[in-house]
């Protein structure tokens, strides 16, 4: 029997047309969701996978679905649901670049955006949309002409986070109005018992494909941590930044205040540092990102919308700069470094009063975190006065 490490894309059953656009997108060798994940697919099974962050496995759905428009094409094919507004771009962007080949046509259908203008692209009768439950349900009440009947492919995606949002009575709704005769796709990083009811209500006899049974961090990953007092908190942050000048940072936050204020903290002592979270528009959101995936600012300050299912390819080091209260959560922040092979580092800011959500993600993770080194604390202390004047100036602003 092959190894997994002898798969081609081809060998899996893929077309030829849709293995070259894998070329051009960089995918060498299906990763291990995609192995296990793409045949059952393509013979019309429906699939359940679980896999980490940072596993391939958009790319696990939307291979299969292309090549089913593919052999019969039409509109309204295919409908992908995304917890966050991010993630349902980020999807939309792998299926135009995935489907290029094949002139596939995609509609982001997301909140925060004009209705009208989307009504608009859905009336043309896109092949594949994408949207967050919320702003779908709107379309399926409010627009004249729009409906979902001849639906062959359903996916969702994070369907755990799906469901952590409260979107469970939605997507309840939105199942009443597709077809039975469908295909049914539900990725999770994690089995919670909402995603198994949920499973059961919406899938026939799935075919389950597990890459990742422990909530685990992949083996490319340095994880560290730092113990000091509260009040030192941004004087430490700092001096991390400064560190590793030079490499792209994504700071996690709990809230969005944190957010701002940190951003404003860093730019005050000459960081290139941006915001990212759910208080902002949609167009500064994802003019956030796309500095940050350009490389013109490298270092984003997020609260966790931005920990789940975003591909910025390089990401050199994560830091907590808040422990998330949910184990989960940390592994999805940290999912955001050392993607497909890559090395990369997270560093963990523990104060006094964090000790025990500490241990805990300890615990999850089945392992114990070095301590980041420093060369001495003097160092440290020695920005605090710099710090505090950046914080007076942020706080006259």
């Amino acid at each position: 029997m092959s190894t997994p490490k002898e798969k081609t894309f081809e060998s899996l059953g893929i077309i030829e047309p849709l293995c070259k656009a894998c070329e051009q997108c960089k995918y060498k060798t299906p990763t291990e969701i995609q192995a296990e994940a793409i045949p059952w697919a393509l013979q019309g099974r429906d699939v359940i996978g679980l896999a980490q962050t940072g596993s391939g496995k958009t790319a696990a759905f939307a291979l299969p679905i292309l090549q089913a428009l593919w052999e019969a094409p039409q509109g309204l094919f295919a409908c992908i649901l995304a917890p966050t507004r991010e993630l349902a771009f980020q999807i939309s962007e792998m299926f135009e670049s995935l489907g290029s080949v094949i002139g596939v046509r995609c509609a982001v259908i997301i909140g925060g955006m004009d209705m009208m203008s989307q009504a608009i692209a859905l009336s043309k009768k896109p092949h594949i949309i994408i949207a967050t439950p919320g702003r779908l349900q709107d379309h399926l009440e409010n627009t004249k002409g729009f409906s979902l009947k001849n639906l062959k492919y359903l996916v969702m995606d994070e369907a755990d986070k799906l469901l952590d949002m409260d979107f469970g009575p939605i997507i309840d709704k939105l199942l009443k109005v597709i077809p039975k005769e469908r295909h049914t796709f539900l990725f999770s990083a994690t089995m919670t018992t909402k995603v198994a009811k949920l499973q059961r209500a919406s899938l026939m006899n799935p075919v389950k494909i597990e890459v990742s049974s422990k909530y685990s961090t992949v083996s490319t990953l340095l994880q560290y941590y730092l113990f000091f007092p509260f009040k030192h908190k941004d004087c430490y942050l700092v001096y991390l930044c400064n560190e590793l000048a030079g490499n792209s940072l994504i700071i996690f936050t709990r809230t969005c205040n944190d957010t701002q204020r940190l951003a404003l903290l860093l730019r005050n002592m000459g960081f290139p540092a941006i915001p990212l979270h759910g208080q902002l528009s949609q167009a500064k959101r994802l003019g956030s990102l796309n500095k940050f995936k350009a490389g013109s600012r490298n270092i984003l300050v997020a609260t966790d919308v931005a920990s789940r299912g975003l591909d910025i390819p390089l990401v050199d080091v994560v830091i907590n700069f808040d422990i998330p209260a949910n184990s989960k959560d940390y592994i999805h922040r940290v999912g955001r470094t050392a993607r497909a092979g890559r090395s990369g580092k997270s560093i963990t800011l523990v104060t006094q009063y964090d000790v025990e959500l500490y241990q805990r993600i300890e615990h999850v993770i089945g392992k114990k975190m070095d301590v980041f080194p420093i060369d001495s604390k003097d160092d440290v202390m020695l920005l605090q006065e710099r710090v505090s004047e950046a914080q007076r100036m942020r706080q006259r602003r």
